[in-house]
């Protein structure tokens, strides 16, 4: 009979998610020895290998890749268990793993990291940056409690919840703010020249649909995967690209870099804080919305 235990799913899961023995130890908060004795055990339980180990690398095997999803879903159920038997304690205590995109992380967390400090001390945040696709799932699935993207976040499994608006506006190369005269038409020509990040980020998208009636004639030709890497290629003459409110002060502080807002109504972006529509921590996001509201105040102000 197989008699696996919650802890060697718990292991198995963390392994398959670093892929290295010993950031998955550290990650449980065990030894990599014990850590590699639960593996072998699960795996002899199963009757088949879950890891092909090679010299300093790690991989799934098929029959793991097939296990993964299950053990996700297994996984996710006991810890909603633990927190509904959790619901007394106080708001925010205790692990809690939260997804944020690459254009909200660099803006957002330096406010929010330090008032979550303040407000809950005995909470032990992880945070994971990936894009909105990769953190969708992670949350449906409980690897992560919640996350933070721009809508639309399409999956059924979650509830997002609106936090703000976040308007976006055109950064251009300092020697063009002059000529191209603000406030942007979404049809202004100075759009032709304007570089979006790679596939993968919602922005891209964002960005293609502000565009309007002008297609820019530099896609093919740039593509970044981050919103830094584009402020500094603005700043050396070499396009125009889309910026959310929040990354403002980050672009103010960038030599030959100017900052134009759209014509009205100016095109924004909404904010959401999702999680899984049957998790039970409400108290827990409760807090966290109020938290990143107020980081967000903070950061506007500051713009």
């Amino acid at each position: 009979m197989i008699r696996l235990t919650i802890r060697q799913m718990q292991y198995f899961e963390s392994l398959a998610e670093t892929l290295h023995f010993g950031r998955a130890a550290a990650s449980c908060g065990v030894t990599q020895p014990a850590l590699s004795a639960q593996i072998s055990e699960m795996e002899a339980q199963l009757g088949f290998k879950l890891f092909e180990r090679g010299s300093g690398s790690v991989r799934l095997t098929t029959e793991a890749q097939s296990l993964l999803p299950r053990v996700a879903r297994i996984l996710s159920e006991v810890r909603a268990l633990e927190g509904e038997a959790r619901r007394e304690r106080k708001a925010l205590e205790g692990r809690f793993r939260l997804g944020v995109i690459p254009t909200i992380a660099p803006y957002l967390l330096p406010e929010l990291l330090p008032l979550l400090k303040q407000r809950f001390p005995q909470l032990q945040l992880e945070v994971r940056e990936a894009v909105t696709d990769a953190l969708a799932e992670d949350t449906a699935s409980g690897r992560l409690d919640a996350m933070i993207a721009a809508a639309p976040i399409d999956d059924t499994r979650l509830a997002p919840d609106v936090l703000f608006e976040d308007p976006f506006y055109l950064a251009v190369p300092s020697a063009d703010a002059a000529r191209i005269a603000p406030p942007v038409a979404q049809e202004s020509m100075a759009l032709e020249r304007l570089m979006l990040l790679e596939d993968g980020h919602c922005m891209r998208g964002q960005a293609l649909e502000i565009c309007g009636r002008v297609k820019p004639r530099t896609l093919e030709s740039f593509g970044a995967t981050s919103l830094t890497t584009l402020l500094h290629m603005v700043s050396h003459g070499m396009g125009v690209t889309l910026i959310p409110r929040m990354a403002r002060a980050s672009a103010n502080l960038l030599p030959s870099v100017s900052v134009l807002p759209f014509l009205a109504p100016s095109p924004s972006r909404s904010i959401c804080l999702a999680g899984r529509k049957t998790n039970p921590r409400k108290a827990d996001f409760s807090a966290l919305r109020g938290t990143i509201l107020k980081a967000h105040e903070i950061l506007v102000s500051r713009a």
